[in-house]
């Protein structure tokens, strides 16, 4: 072909090429052109003034400070509603705040026979070392799982005082889990029985730091009651419950409704518990209660699966013998009954047989009446003795010919149910037997209930009329850290702490001393207390400081060679730098020279500076 011809063709081609490539350069600006202001139409559109859109190809770059992370997400979200998400090239910066906002700091221990472990978040100002180490020695070579993390934020107030109530705590408690924040602590625990528990809860709740919120939920095993047993009467004081056991919340319902009808306007003392005969239980006890609300007076006792209904003295018998029948149809088959409905008592000229036993609040026991012939006399006085103690048993008897049978049974079931009195007194006779008195244990008059249907049989007439006292109750007068350390500061005052001279040793007069703190520490709770040592300003200081701390820690020895075996207590030696006197004169160095007993706050033991941390890992 010539090149005269092919020149054109190239030329045309050429020309056709540049052409399209310029239309579309030109589509492709139009296209980025367009996406860029549909962008910043939807932003403006939406408030995001701020918000900075160019286009660069076929992305769409959005830039601009945002007010904040949300701001920025929204923005990101508009634009994508106006072009393909790929599309969108985030370059957007968030406005600093300038100022941190602390995270919320929180501890959850658990602790089990696995072990113990710790999650949360704790402020830097923790010495976490410190609280490692105070686990550590609780947890006494169990493993121990850390997850504890730590941020430098400031520490909120009262952080300090509610890790250390937790760690306290924790000391008490095998089977926990404890939940720690600065306002409140959340303690949940199991107790083996179910004293156990009532004075965990009462230590707990009371050793809570003042401001602080804690919630104390401890559980015990439900408690085995044997014989199960359920005494309710009515008489001229109303009706009431001398005992009450239910197997089941729906059973201890249906006994107190069919209590509530029969006239019973009192506190429930019901307590659920194992050891019941059948799960008909709560039908017997319900059945039983309104035989008694029928009669009108009277008294029922339910034990295991044996019902005795006692009528009283002056009760029309056909009425008696119909609510008998009534009850004995409506009792579930395991179940027996005896129904007795007392006659008048007859006097004769010997009078009636009578035994009494009183018990005095030091404890001594007088028992005067009638208990039958020399061996059955022998009987009572040595079952008195065993019961009471050898010297606090006395017996002055008068004979009696015609004892009821049983007679014998009757006086040691009545010594028995004294027993569980602080103090108070038991009368039997052929028709019933009485007792009343004071007591520090809430669950006595169940107790003794159980303990006179169990030995007395069915058919057996008794009332029971104890009075329960705070005060003689020995785990709700538990005393507190604060109780106890004034009482240590009595007894120092009163005799002060003594070395020998330039020494460490104790005088003698000063033993005595301590054996009197460690009376006062045995009836306390664990607390954590700190043994201060101080000296005058004779010799160098650096001695009197050596001097003071191995003073503190000699009074610590001699406590724990007393058996005051805790954890908690923390000598520490001030030297000369803490007088209360004049150094100038013999009186003031006599004074400056002293031993002092103070209470540990949780700040010290848990705070990074604290110096009671460091004096327990030097030990």
């Amino acid at each position: 072909m010539r090149l005269s011809t092919i020149i054109p063709l190239v030329v045309a081609f050429g020309a056709a090429a540049g052409g399209a490539f310029l239309a579309a350069g030109a589509s492709v600006g139009a296209l980025e052109r367009s996406s860029a202001r549909g962008v910043d139409f939807e932003l403006k559109l939406r408030g995001h003034d701020w918000a900075e859109v160019e286009a660069d190809g076929l992305q769409v770059v959005v830039s601009g400070e945002a007010p904040s992370e949300a701001d920025r997400f929204r923005a990101l979200a508009a634009a994508g509603a106006v072009v393909d998400a790929a599309r969108v090239i985030d370059n957007m910066r968030v406005t600093e705040t300038g100022q941190r906002v602390a995270p919320e700091f929180s501890v959850e221990i658990l602790r089990n026979e696995a072990g113990i472990s710790l999650i949360g978040l704790i402020p830097a100002e923790t010495n976490r070392a410190a609280v490692l180490r105070d686990v550590e020695r609780v947890a006494d070579g169990a493993p121990i799982t850390d997850l504890l993390e730590v941020a430098d934020y400031s520490t909120p107030d009262g952080w300090f005082q509610a890790l250390g109530y937790g760690m306290s705590a924790l000391e008490q408690l095998p089977r926990s889990k404890i939940s720690v924040s600065a306002e409140r602590v959340e303690i949940t625990a199991a107790a083996e029985t179910a004293n156990e528990r009532d004075r965990l809860q009462a230590e707990l709740s009371r050793a809570a730091p003042e401001g602080l919120r804690a919630a104390v939920r401890i559980t015990a095993p439900r408690p085995v009651i044997t014989p199960f047993t359920m005494r309710f009467l009515i008489d001229g004081d109303g009706a009431r419950f001398d005992s009450c056991a239910a197997d089941t919340e729906e059973a201890l319902e249906m006994i107190l409704a069919a209590a509530v009808e029969a006239g019973f306007e009192g506190k429930s003392e019901c307590r659920i518990g194992l050891g019941t005969p059948t799960t008909l239980w709560g039908d017997a006890a319900r059945a039983s209660i309104e035989a008694v609300g029928a009669l009108g007076s009277g008294t029922v006792t339910v034990s295991d699966t044996a019902v005795s209904l006692v009528g009283t003295v002056g009760t029309d018998q056909a009425l008696f013998d119909r609510v008998a029948a009534e009850l004995e149809a409506a009792l579930p088959d395991l179940f027996g009954m005896t129904a007795k409905l007392p006659a008048p008592v007859v006097v004769t000229e010997q009078g009636p047989a009578l035994f009494s036993a009183t018990k005095s609040p030091e404890g001594q026991v007088q028992m005067r009446g009638n208990v039958g012939d020399g061996l059955a006399e022998t009987a009572v006085e040595t079952y008195a003795k065993a019961r009471f103690g050898a010297g606090q048993a006395y017996l002055a008897t008068e004979p009696h010919s015609d004892l009821p049978s049983g007679w014998s049974l009757r006086t040691l079931a009545g010594l028995a149910a004294l027993s569980e009195l602080d103090f108070g007194s038991v009368e039997v006779s052929s028709e019933t037997l009485a007792v009343r008195g004071d007591t520090g244990n809430q669950e006595a008059q169940a107790r003794i209930a159980q303990i006179l249907s169990d030995q007395l049989g069915e058919g057996q007439d008794f009332s029971i009329s104890v009075v329960y006292r705070e005060e003689l109750d020995p785990l709700a007068n538990i005393p507190t850290p604060e109780d106890c350390l004034a009482s240590i500061t009595a007894i120092t005052a009163a005799r002060k702490l003594t070395f020998e001279p330039g020494s460490a040793d104790l005088d003698a007069d000063s033993l005595e001393t301590i054996g009197a703190i460690a009376l006062v520490l045995e009836e306390c709770p664990e607390f954590e207390m700190m043994i201060e040592g101080h000296t005058d300003s004779q010799g160098r200081e650096v001695m009197n400081m050596a001097l003071s701390q191995s003073r503190a820690e000699a009074v610590v020895t001699a406590l724990r060679s007393k058996r005051i075996a805790w954890p908690g207590l923390y000598p520490r030696g001030f030297g000369e730098d803490q007088p209360i006197a004049d150094n100038e004169t013999e009186e003031g160095r006599e004074d400056n020279r002293r031993i002092e007993f103070r209470l540990v706050s949780a700040e010290e033991l848990t705070s990074s500076d604290g110096a009671v941390e460091e004096e327990t890992a030097d030990e």
